[in-house]
């Protein structure tokens, strides 16, 4: 009951937290041999299309481009289910993964693999194109990171905003739909919060929230660390 009450503390320390903040939206730099790759696939006239959210780094800006692409080619989640099922396939399969880390297998023999594997699962060309291009450039070991973040791009064109709430207890229903209540009322109408609960009994009590580029750490665990800095500051009396 006690752990109950502090986690409902928490959320409503949260809440008056979150109302004042905002939400910025940044530009992404893309990959340009990815971007040139993915509109030759396309075949289409080059439309006015955006990411949604701006990510950065190398998984960052592959994903991106993979995303304007599958877009224009009217294609988003038949590309996101293909590369969510060889990146979960590859977690499954360890000779397979630890092809995609081997740096010392050549890149002929690396596109080749890549476009076996693609003609057998018929996978679009879009899907195709990013796997060859990170077979050519060695990056086929940040697939599942390139996976992540693109399914962060899908989820955000859709209106969808994944939260994830770490908590030493699950959250309870109710508390849960609280959370969900101020974030839908921060991000507004138009917007479905999709909520993720993690245990953790390190931070021994409180929650921490995460979402987008933001964290709020109301964890015991961080006030108790605030706490203890706070205490070892020498005391300054001042001199009358």
């Amino acid at each position: 009951m006690a752990t109950a009450g502090r986690v409902r503390s928490s959320l409503s320390l949260f809440s008056k937290v979150i109302k004042s903040e905002s939400v910025a939206s940044r530009r992404s730099i893309l990959h340009p041999q990815l971007s040139k790759n993915f509109a030759t696939a396309s075949g289409q006239k080059e439309e006015k299309v955006k990411v949604p959210v701006a990510l950065f780094g190398g998984s960052g800006n592959y994903a991106s481009a993979l995303f304007l692409a599958a877009v224009k080619a009217n294609s988003l989640e038949k590309v996101e289910t293909e590369l969510l099922e060889l990146a979960e396939a590859s977690k499954r399969a360890p000779t397979f993964f630890q092809f995609m880390k081997d740096l010392a297998v050549p890149a002929d023999t690396r596109v080749k693999a890549i476009n076996d594997i693609c003609t057998q699962a018929k996978f679009s060309e879009i899907t195709k194109n990013l796997l060859v291009v990170l077979a050519e450039n060695e990056r086929l070991r940040y697939l599942d990171s390139i996976a992540k973040r693109f399914v962060e791009l899908t989820m955000a064109h859709k209106g969808e905003v994944k939260v994830i709430v770490t908590t030493v207890i699950p959250l309870p229903p109710e508390e849960e739909k609280d959370l969900k209540e101020t974030l839908q009322d921060i991000l507004g109408q138009g917007k479905k919060v999709k909520v993720e609960q993690k245990i953790d009994p390190s931070i021994l009590g409180g929650l921490v929230v995460e979402f987008g580029q933001k964290v709020f750490d109301m964890s015991i665990k961080t006030r108790a660390r605030q706490m203890e800095r706070f205490l070892r500051e020498p005391i300054n009396f001042g001199i009358i």
